[in-house]
């Protein structure tokens, strides 16, 4: 299985997303059978390392940041079983691109997962570039809580077998 995980400029949602996610696979014995990835709608970072704030709050809680900014591609569409998008205007712009209904189909939103979301409305993992450093913490503490969820998912349709 593979999962790639998509915000703007792929410095600090996704990769955040992406490093919690491949952790708690790896906690669940999983990390060999599903790959995860990141990637930006935006061109703006691509090369770069995560923001240094985003690293640092997911360092704290023992997780390590390691990608590096791409780009989101059409290609992707093929190359992802789930595409994980951090907000709604992050869907749009993937949507607007998705060459078929096969493909639209793999695009969800992260926060699908989170327990404390609370309907549609709440389902935006908010860009916390411009914003202090408990605007990491919050923005970590959902995609925590959103991955956990996933990996349960995942562990009991995909790998249900895993567990015994």
């Amino acid at each position: 299985m593979r999962i790639l995980c998509v915000c703007l400029g792929n410095i600090c949602r996704s990769p955040t997303a992406e490093g919690v996610l491949r952790h708690r696979l790896r906690e669940a014995g999983l990390g060999e059978d599903v790959d995860v990835e990141s990637a930006g709608t935006g061109g703006w970072h691509v090369g770069h390392r995560p923001d240094e704030r985003a690293s640092a709050a997911a360092s704290a809680r023992g997780i390590t940041l390691e990608s590096r900014a791409q780009r989101f591609e059409v290609d992707h569409f093929d190359d992802f079983d789930l595409i994980l998008a951090m907000d709604r205007q992050n869907l749009a712009d993937m949507r607007a691109l998705a060459p078929h209904a096969d493909a639209e189909g793999k695009l969800r939103m992260l926060r699908e997962w989170d327990p404390e979301a609370r309907g549609d409305s709440d389902l935006d993992v908010p860009d916390p570039y411009y914003g202090g450093e408990q605007g990491f913490e919050d923005v970590l503490d959902m995609i925590e809580r959103s991955c956990d969820a996933l990996v349960e998912e995942i562990l009991a349709t995909r790998f249900p077998g895993s567990r015994d």
